[in-house]
């Protein structure tokens, strides 16, 4: 008889989970809809705390975004942008409300996580990831996932919170040799993290790895690091993340190499409870293995895993820090210093793309390695658009189904 997931459970701070965890997909894709229908079932959800200003105020109708445009408009069309600060008092009340709110709704049976990324520099850096990460535990937030950077600072930050040894702190690494360096640093204040994500090559967005990222297999790198933390005599839950399509690839995972849990993401993209406009979906269904690749158009220097047809590779638009401004470090983004220069030789490559404007208006299309065999998991409608599954039918296949099978979604 073959296993399914929902034969396998996951413990985190005394509680079980079912061991799948959805990934934290920005800017709100992954949003208060997606991830409470995912906890709801027991599973667990990550929201992202990418631009968390902008999307107060488009959820709640604050004014955040705007009172910073006033703020620096004289700096629109200046490509020195270090005198632009964000109100840290607004970036904490735009976080505490969005996550209470989430909070507030959720049933309990699950768990609902934060993806923190270290990348958002907001040119500030440790000032304002001291208030993300804070205000997320003030809020009631279940968990903070650190990601997108090596945090070696982030524990210190959350250090003298009341919450720091009660709420479940993670982080995600894509190799042994970073976890290293981020476990001398947990050491140093007390605390070591709750899980480890481990992911892979095969992920979406941004990559942790090099111009040499399709070297390295998700499975080698899971036992790599369950390995190491066994020299280091570590009871630390590992989560492995990146190209795991079927209910079977999660299985292998758990009941082969020993990790507790996978994380998943790309599958969920097309959920009816997923913002990305139901347009986008349709062409992440349509894609083939083709019109996927990967590139060095984000302004962070990571690699990053797109559609070939992401509005965001081809458009040129005035940079927004005045808004927006989330990845600015010393008042520079490669992205400003490219459009100010192409702006007196428009010759020169075009080579980066607003990520804080694309990703803020869905047409940055980060999808995964196995975004073209999303077809395979539902059905076309009479109109020749695709069937959208539910969060449910996506979280159940994973769970319920059994080797390389899929269940396919269908419209009751």
């Amino acid at each position: 008889m073959q296993n399914c997931l929902n034969d396998f459970r996951m413990t985190l701070g005394g509680k079980s989970y079912a061991p799948l965890m959805l990934g934290g997909m920005g800017v709100n894709i992954s949003n208060d809809n997606l991830v409470l229908a995912v906890e709801k079932l027991g599973g667990m959800a990550h929201l992202s705390d990418a631009l968390l200003m902008d999307v107060s105020d488009r959820q709640f109708g604050t004014n955040y975004s705007a009172q910073k445009t006033r703020c620096y408009k004289s700096l629109i069309g200046n490509p020195d942008k270090s005198d632009m600060k964000f109100d840290l008092a607004h970036v904490e009340q735009a976080t505490k409300r969005y996550i209470e709110d989430v909070m507030s709704r959720a049933s309990g049976n699950g768990l609902v996580l934060l993806n923190c990324m270290e990348k958002l520099t907001m040119n500030d850096s440790l000032a304002t990831l001291k208030t993300r990460l804070n205000a997320a535990l003030d809020a009631g937030i279940g968990g903070i996932t650190l990601s997108a950077g090596l945090h070696l600072s982030s524990f210190k930050l959350m250090a003298d919170n009341k919450r720091f040894h009660d709420a479940m702190l993670g982080t995600i690494v894509s190799s042994s040799r970073a976890l290293n360096l981020f476990l001398r640093k947990a050491a140093a204040v007390g605390r070591m993290p709750d899980y480890i994500v481990v992911e892979g090559p095969l992920a979406g967005g941004h990559l942790g790895f090099g111009p040499d990222w399709a070297e390295h297999k998700l499975e080698n790198i899971v036992t790599d690091v369950k390995n190491f933390l066994a020299e280091k005599n570590l009871d630390i839950p590992v989560v492995a993340a990146g190209g795991i399509f079927t209910g079977g690839d999660a299985v292998r995972f758990v009941r082969d190499i020993g990790a507790a849990g996978v994380q998943v993401a790309t599958r969920f993209t097309i959920a009816k409870e997923c913002a990305i406009p139901d347009p986008v979906k349709q062409i992440y269904l349509n894609a083939n293995p083709e019109d996927v690749e990967v590139n060095m158009f984000s302004p962070t220097g990571y690699p990053m895993r797109m559609l070939k047809s992401s509005p965001a590779i081809t458009s040129e638009i005035r940079p927004a820090c005045e808004t927006y401004g989330y990845i600015l470090n010393h008042g520079e983004c490669s992205y400003v210093k490219e459009w100010y220069a192409r702006q007196g030789d428009a010759s020169l490559p075009h080579g980066k793309c607003c990520i804080c404007s694309h990703m803020r208006n869905y047409k940055l299309w980060t999808c995964g390695t196995t975004v073209s065999r999303l077809k395979e998991t539902t059905v076309r409608l009479p109109d020749g658009t695709w069937h959208l599954p539910s969060a449910e039918d996506i979280f159940n296949d994973y769970m319920f189904s059994t080797g390389d099978d899929v269940r396919v979604s269908k419209p009751e």
